[in-house]
């Protein structure tokens, strides 16, 4: 699952990162510490130029009530033992909360970073994983739904990050799922409508593990209501390959809230 990540860019950097123009009244403050029931910044199929905050956590349209359901498995019902073999069908496309959404509401989840805890522990042992050579925002593969209250008329306009199984990286914290991080050439072709379906499932596959990294941070993340710096410093070694210290390139979180340097 994929149920805390974090994004502190400003609003001007991810406007020019996915040309887009955010409206006048967008109001977004960097957050270390996004999870269900949160507004963050996402674009989507129907106004791909257009940065919008949406609540993480899907309703779809047809329920009763808010169900925030925040991840969507790519396997639908399949493979529930998460085995990272897994290669057969992707039932997404036939869950009645996703299959819909899946053909005319995708979106791009903007994000610097992501949370996950070990399997049989959770967020007591969380670690933060993000993208090498400072390869931040970058878009998780999201979909959305319009949810009309029928009680006050109120609208809610809500997401879910699609999942899959575990790559390499996930799988040594250890992790049986993996939000779906589309490559950068990817974000048009998955918000076009005119994309058909079995090319938009053919993107519904694990990040390249050696692309990314990832290191253990203190489990105050667990609390929603803590959001600061502190939340991502490392607290042990990182799970990938880090470069010889004598020849490796140093760098800053930049845009992560960190002037600690840390090994790519």
């Amino acid at each position: 699952m994929c149920g805390r990540y974090v994004l502190v860019q400003k609003t001007e950097v991810i406007e020019q990162r996915f040309n887009v123009t955010a409206p006048n009244y967008f109001n977004w403050k960097p957050n270390y510490n996004i999870g269900p029931g949160t507004y963050a910044p996402v674009i989507t199929s129907e106004n791909p130029k257009e940065l919008q905050l949406f609540q993480f956590g899907l309703t779809p349209f047809w329920a009763k009530k808010p169900m925030y359901l925040f991840n969507a498995r790519t396997e639908g019902d399949k493979n529930k033992d998460n085995n990272p073999e897994y290669s057969g069908s992707k039932d997404i496309i036939l869950k009645p909360a996703f299959r819909k959404p899946i053909r005319s509401q995708r979106c791009l989840i903007i994000a610097d970073a992501f949370i996950e805890g070990t399997t049989d522990d959770g967020l007591k042992k969380p670690y933060l994983v993000y993208l090498k050579n400072k390869h931040r925002p970058f878009a998780f593969a999201g979909i959305y739904d319009k949810w009309i209250n029928e009680v006050t008329g109120e609208e809610l306009l809500s997401f879910s990050i699609i999942t899959t199984i575990a790559n390499s990286l996930l799988q040594k914290i250890p992790h049986q799922r993996a939000p779906i991080i589309l490559p950068r050439s990817a974000e048009a072709f998955w918000l076009s409508n005119k994309t058909p379906l079995t090319d938009i499932t053919k993107l519904l596959k694990s990040y390249d593990a050696d692309l990314m990294n990832a290191y253990p941070i203190g489990d105050r993340i667990r609390n929603p209501r803590e959001n600061d710096k502190l939340l991502i410093e490392p607290i042990g070694k990182y799970l990938g390959t880090v470069k010889d210290i004598s020849s490796s390139k140093t760098i800053h979180l930049q845009g992560m809230g960190n002037r600690k340097k840390y090994q790519e």
